[in-house]
């Protein structure tokens, strides 16, 4: 009987363990053998070794969309939890209208990302477009260079904010209420009662968001694609766009796999500081 439990186990996991492999870890092992080959797509592959890794940190547009990657991170995700917080505290109050509420600031994350990026572009036009048309001038907010940025992180954050609140609202249940009633008997108001006992309970969920959040803000493609297309003088070339332009507008999948895997090699390093730092900062008993 004891022999045949972790065969058991082996069989239940099965289907998620050959989907894993199958389309996560085949994959990157896949993009990193061809990231040594000088390949076309349609001719042959030459095998060149680190070339491809040589020319594309000397070249200047893998540095521009780590760095437009970087700033996008740093606007979208910060404040998109920061207000994905503020909603949740309120929500959680079961007030009369909160339940539609929920379900308004949610659509927007289920939604189709090019959707989104068609439909805001509209709003974004400097002529007709809904947004200037509020305002009573003419802001060309995804053509001018110091402008394409925010607009694009400001959809990302309309996009995310009801998705994260959710989140939040699930961890802001499981704080027994008899910790607040402590705190409100011995004075605390509510900035005080936020920032040392809410904030510091919910590490476990900031630390899930935080980490999701970064991985999805590095990966964008889509959205930014439909609202700029790279945006002007590549204000906006996500690493993402630049993977898609070595590969299907360069013909150059070598260099597109080589900016993958550097991509992939951020993301874990990036993962592992954040765990680093909210290891000895996660409270899970709430006893």
């Amino acid at each position: 009987m004891n022999a045949r439990r972790p065969l058991l186990g082996w069989l239940l996991i099965a289907p998620s363990l050959i989907g894993v492999t199958a389309f996560l870890i085949l994959p990157v092992l896949l993009a990193f053998v061809v990231s040594l080959f000088r390949w076309d797509l349609l001719g042959t592959r030459d095998f060149i070794g680190l070339d491809n890794y040589a020319s594309l940190l000397a070249d200047g547009a893998l540095i521009n969309s780590l760095v437009v990657t970087a700033l996008f991170t740093l606007i979208s995700v910060p404040v998109s939890i920061a207000l994905g917080l503020a909603l949740a505290s309120q929500l959680v109050r079961a007030l009369p209208g909160s339940a539609i509420v929920r379900v308004i600031v949610v659509v927007p994350w289920v939604c189709a990302p090019l959707a989104l990026g068609v439909v805001w572009k509209w709003i974004f036009q400097p002529s007709v477009g809904a947004l200037n048309q509020i305002l009573g001038v003419r802001i060309e907010w995804l053509t001018d260079p110091s402008l394409a940025l925010p607009a694009v992180a400001f959809v990302a954050i309309w996009q995310n904010v009801g998705y994260i609140s959710l989140f939040f609202q699930a961890g802001l249940s499981r704080i027994p209420g008899s910790i607040y009633e402590a705190a409100r008997i011995d004075g605390a108001g509510p900035w005080p009662t936020m920032r040392y006992m809410t904030i510091p309970l919910l590490r476990p969920t900031t630390f899930f968001l935080a980490v999701t959040q970064v991985v999805a803000s590095f990966q964008v493609f889509d959205m930014v694609y439909a609202l700029t297309g790279g945006g002007p003088q590549h204000r906006t070339e996500v690493i993402a766009s630049l993977v898609y332009h070595e590969a299907f507008t360069s013909s150059s999948l070598g260099r597109a796999s080589a900016v993958a895997v550097i991509l992939f090699v951020l993301l874990v390093i990036i993962t592992l500081i954040q765990q680093r730092y909210f290891a000895r900062r996660i409270t899970y008993d709430m006893s």
